[in-house]
């Protein structure tokens, strides 16, 4: 696991040395364990490495072929390597490494692009193909590791994390208004945009080949939930799951250096323990937990560490937590906002500080992430659109929903107007809606709608969950692996029938979208409707009570803290005219917005978060300041930033 980056002028001028090495610099927390630069004329790579398998100069990057044609810089793990290089080693080819790295450089040179169809893992790279004088990027299924680039002018340029970019002097920090609107209406930009002017994050499944000619994209893979054919009975699927499961983390322990897990006290992760707990021994398990001393309702819940304590006594691992309370969040702000830099889901800052976490004993820990996304575990969402009436109405609904911030008839109000002439012709809503090009359903009956849910959440929300894992664990110089996301194992989690995988759809309720209070009543929807076949599947690995646990995701009580603890410190930076983000939004709307909240009307803990990271983010990418020591101690000091 590392970070990469580069420079192509696709004119023929020479690539400046100093320049490359200035971006990779950049990503140097990404990769503490080395460096390196390739430059030959137009083409500069640079690479960071994180030395997690052949730690031996060998495994050294950029890495070419014998002929030293064919050069890559690449982050990631493939984890069917081994057998990769099995088979190209009998079609002649010699390794000088034990590194997975060199599998993929042979790989490219027998099967050309469609050699990112053989790989079983989590990557972006970059290849320089001398020979043909083309430059060939690819980012794996499902979008886990990220991969961003830009073009101005003759120069193309890519990396892992977009501050790298903005190290070459052709490159300046301006807003994207398209992204700025979809990341205010979904808290997630659904399109390859980024909020940087011009950047774009190559798309899951995707490749790109760049040379004098121009950038061409190529979808290699994509999520396909069908069912047609499927002829297992649900005793032998649900064998056929639990094998592929066991296969897929065992597949994901190899490592040369200490492999760890978290452990929520969940289904998902205790599964993953489980299995790993078996070929690691005392396993290192970590968990978050929450201060709930000022939280209420639903957030009493939300501290998972008793559960969690109890599968790593039952598991042995060698268990540490961490505890959370109202400031840590005001604390790790301009840090994790730097780190962050693509604005996507979630209240992350409790991801961040359990990464750091595992960081300090292992190298490598295992996540729960996408067993919810590929097995239906969110049952609430996809029985919204049963009663739909045909496609139009299903998307219009489902629309609706995924509105998680500011809807569309608040937007005049939300943005200033300056911002709002710009955005007035663009509709989130086609944003949306092209989501589902690539899966063009014939939506008759329930599995249908539940399909294409499942479809588009694994394309935009699960997808918006990778970008910030890896940005979090990598802040940390921790790789982040998903088992959940193993080949084999989504290709058969594709087939499965909804019924599988949800209760009787037939009983499923069905909600009125005009009914008054309609929200708690979705709500209460048992979770445990959700993965089924899954639970059933676990049930040989982990306690019964672990299985009907209701749905808990890891989110610190902010809804409260936004309204006590944290208070003074949101309306210090949301409350300031003189904020930054109001050269884009409406003071009005947003203090509005603060009142509901700290009076208790609505709960606005989403909003509140992405206007605070939205402000940050202006502070430290558009004012250019990246002094990260600095914006901890003056994180309270909101003037201080301003010239």
């Amino acid at each position: 696991m590392c970070g990469i980056a580069g420079v192509y002028n696709t004119d023929g001028r020479p690539v400046v040395p100093g320049v490359v090495k200035a971006m990779t610099d950049s990503l140097m927390h990404r990769g503490p364990d080395g460096e390196g630069l390739y430059i030959d004329g137009p083409i500069g790579l640079g690479h960071r490495r994180l030395a997690i398998i052949d730690l031996s100069p060998t495994g050294h990057q950029p890495m070419a072929n014998e002929t030293g044609d064919v050069i890559i810089t690449y982050n990631g793990e493939t984890y069917n390597f081994q057998k990769l290089r099995v088979q190209l080693e009998a079609l002649g080819h010699q390794f000088h490494s034990q590194s997975d790295t060199e599998v993929v450089v042979h790989a490219y040179e027998v099967w050309g692009e469609d050699c990112v169809k053989h790989f079983n893992g989590m990557f972006a790279f970059a290849i320089w193909d001398a020979r043909r004088r083309c430059l060939f990027l690819a980012r794996d299924r499902y979008g886990i590791k990220p991969l961003y680039y830009l073009q101005v002018g003759h120069t193309f340029l890519f990396a892992s994390e977009i501050k790298a970019l903005l190290r070459h002097p052709l490159v300046q920090a301006d807003v994207c208004y398209e992204a700025l609107s979809e990341y205010f209406t979904f808290q997630n930009i659904l399109t390859d945009l980024t909020l940087f002017q011009g950047v774009r994050l190559l798309q899951p499944g995707c490749c790109l080949r760049v040379d004098a000619q121009g950038v061409r994209q190529t979808r290699y893979w994509d999520y396909q939930f069908d069912s047609t054919g499927f002829a297992l009975s649900q005793e032998e699927a649900t064998e056929t799951l639990y094998q592929l499961f066991e296969q897929a983390v065992v597949r994901q322990l190899v490592s040369d250096v200490p492999v760890g897990s978290y452990l929520s006290g969940g289904m998902d992760s205790g599964s993953i323990t489980a299995v790993a707990s078996r070929h690691i021994h005392r396993l290192s398990t970590f968990t978050g937990g929450f201060d709930l001393s000022s939280a209420s309702g639903l957030e009493l819940g939300f501290d998972e560490r008793t559960a969690s304590e109890i599968m790593a006594n039952l598991f042995k691992t060698e268990h540490y937590e961490i505890v959370l309370h109202a400031g840590d969040m005001e604390y790790v702000l301009p840090s994790l906002i730097w780190h962050l830099e693509d604005l996507r889901v979630g209240q992350c800052y409790p991801n961040y500080y359990v990464a750091r976490l595992a960081g300090r004993f292992v190298k490598v820990v295992l996540s729960g992430g996408g067993g919810d996304e590929l097995f239906a575990g969110y049952p609430w969402r996809y029985y919204r659109g049963l009663n739909s009436h045909g496609a139009t109405d299903y998307y219009r609904r489902y629309y609706e929903y995924w509105q998680r911030l500011v809807p569309d008839e608040a937007r005049p109000y939300f943005f200033n107007e300056r911002t709002y002439k710009r955005l007035r012709h663009y509709e989130s809503f086609a944003a949306f809606r092209e989501v589902f090009n690539g899966h063009q359903p014939q939506l008759h009956c329930p599995d249908d709608y539940v399909n294409a849910s499942l479809y588009f959440e694994a394309k935009t929300f699960l997808h918006g969950l990778f970008v910030v894992e890896d940005k979090v664990s990598m802040a940390h110089a921790l790789e982040t692996r998903v088992p959940f996301m193993d080949n084999d194992l989504v290709d058969f989690s594709l087939r499965l029938p909804p019924r599988f995988k949800l209760r009787n759809l037939r009983e499923a309720p069905v909600v009125d979208e005009d009914e008054q209070g309609k929200l708690p009543r979705y709500q209460r929807t048992p979770s445990s409707d959700g993965k089924r076949m899954l639970r059933d599947a676990m049930s040989r690995l982990i306690p019964g009570d672990v299985l009907t646990r209701a749905k808990q995701g890891f989110s610190a009580p902010d809804a409260s803290w936004f309204r006590g603890e944290s208070i003074d410190y949101i309306n210090r930076f949301l409350r300031d005219p003189k904020a930054c983000l109001y050269e884009y939004l409406h003071p009005t709307y947003v203090q509005k917005i603060l009142d509901e909240h700290s009076t208790g009307q609505h709960n606005h803990r989403l909003l509140i978060w992405s206007l605070l990271s939205f402000e940050w983010w202006c502070r430290l990418f558009l004012q250019g300041s990246v002094d990260l020591e600095a914006a901890g101690r003056l994180a309270l000091l909101p003037h201080a930033w301003r010239s």
